[in-house]
């Protein structure tokens, strides 16, 4: 008896000792991200992916016979997700969640979603390697269209509008078009939505998208928050009038106010403490010709921070502002606020310590820090605790087809990935 209770805990010490010194396969990995790269690509070695698109449609195709050969159930749910679930001992445990999406905007790159995909991919071949069993069901999720809306991780979350279904992307199509090229069916959408307590947790690999890390030198981001983001259409209403005849100091230029207005929006968004972002990023002036004062103009404007009362005082200043610009330029001024909204996604803090507590295992240097740009993570976050592990970008640079992080730092993030899922298995 006494020796089967030493053997009984020698194996149960080598299948710890394993699992810690577990790692992914770095070019393994960076072969996946560039076999998934291969969907879409140009004649410019570029590779074009919107979702909706036949290339997404194949790589969506490709990533769920990947996940089937790893021996999962693969179905691809009434949003359009793939969604892969992988048996663990108790089938009475909710599961725990990880992955990303593939599809990219236009003219994008090789990483982002993609790399969490692809980790979600290696983490599953590691174990099944080390024929290692987690006591939770593990499942995977791709999310369709996260970047024409987070479409997939809406609808998981219950947020899923019937107006976004009439949206059209890049591709032309809608997302209620959309969803059913990709085997959804939009008449059955409502039964995608999961309850909270679902899921035990959702973990996401990202790349960061920006420069901090790699300027910083360090290797793991640790979410703590998704921002969020508010957009309005501010339109200025001047009078067109001919640009020859008409003096400098009678004209209501709705240009000349809207100039003014884009400069306000960079001085009051710098003016407050913090991180918060200000941008207008689009501008559209009629009647548009040479010789004919602009009568009318319609810019953006989006405000993003972890704080929703941050955004309303920003926003409060810069509408106060506004009306004083169009007052003195004798145009009128009107906000409208747009359905393209998201609220702030507070990342759970335990599982920030499990990957900060993992990362230092690993030998891997942290740093705590908020996501600028939206994420699946977000909208998941309603229903279960979640959290997100972030590698460098190299320069900063994202959302181009410079966007590149090293093999190195995907491994990096993907062995973190592994090892926080294991980790939450045993705690939760």
């Amino acid at each position: 008896m006494v020796i089967r209770l030493i053997s009984i805990f020698l194996c149960f010490g080598c299948a710890t000792l394993l699992a810690q010194q577990t790692k992914v396969n770095q070019n393994r990995l960076e072969r996946r991200i560039f076999e998934l790269a291969k969907f879409g690509l140009q004649e410019n070695g570029e590779t074009e992916r919107v979702a909706f698109s036949d290339a997404d449609i194949a790589a969506q195709q490709w990533v769920a016979q990947n996940l089937r050969d790893l021996g999962l159930d693969v179905h691809i749910d009434f949003a359009g997700n793939i969604v892969g679930r992988r048996k663990g001992k108790d089938s009475t445990k909710k599961p725990i969640s990880f992955g990303s999406h593939i599809d990219r905007v236009p003219h994008g790159g090789n990483y982002d979603g993609c790399l969490g995909s692809m980790a979600a991919l290696e983490v599953l071949t590691v174990l099944n390697e080390n024929k290692i069993t987690t006591q939770h069901p593990l499942e995977i999720i791709i999310f369709s269209n996260e970047e024409g809306g987070v479409m997939g991780s809406r609808a998981i979350a219950g947020h899923l509008k019937k107006s976004a279904l009439g949206v059209v992307n890049s591709t032309g199509y809608t997302m209620g078009e959309g969803i059913m090229r990709l085997g959804g069916d939009t008449t059955r959408i409502a039964e995608v939505a999961r309850n909270k307590g679902d899921i035990a947790a959702f973990v996401e690999l990202h790349i960061e998208q920006g420069g901090i890390l790699e300027k910083e030198h360090k290797d793991i981001g640790i979410v703590e928050g998704i921002v969020g983001l508010k957009w309005w259409d501010v339109e200025f209403t001047g009078f067109p009038n001919h640009a020859g005849t008409t003096p400098m100091n009678s004209r209501q230029d709705a240009l000349l106010a809207a100039a003014k207005f884009i400069v306000a929006v960079n001085e009051i968004t710098n003016s407050f403490e913090g991180a918060q972002v200000g941008t207008v990023g689009r501008i559209t002036a009629q009647p548009g010709a040479p010789n004919v004062i602009p009568g009318k103009v319609v810019t953006s404007l989006e405000i993003r921070d972890l704080s929703s009362e941050v955004i309303k005082k920003v926003y409060q200043a810069i509408e106060a502002k506004g009306k004083e610009i169009a007052k003195a330029s004798k145009v009128e001024i009107a906000f409208k606020p747009l359905d393209t909204t998201a609220d702030p996604a507070i990342m759970d803090t335990e599982i920030q310590n499990l990957i900060k507590t993992t990362a230092e295992k690993l030998g891997l240097s942290t740093k705590k820090m908020p996501s600028g740009a939206g994420h699946d993570a977000q909208d998941m976050a309603l229903i279960a605790p979640s959290a997100m592990i972030f590698v460098p970008s190299k320069g900063g640079i994202s959302h181009s087809p410079l966007e590149f992080t090293s093999a190195a730092d995907m491994a990096n993030g993907a062995t973190v990935l592994l090892h926080t899922i294991l980790a939450l298995d045993k705690k939760l």
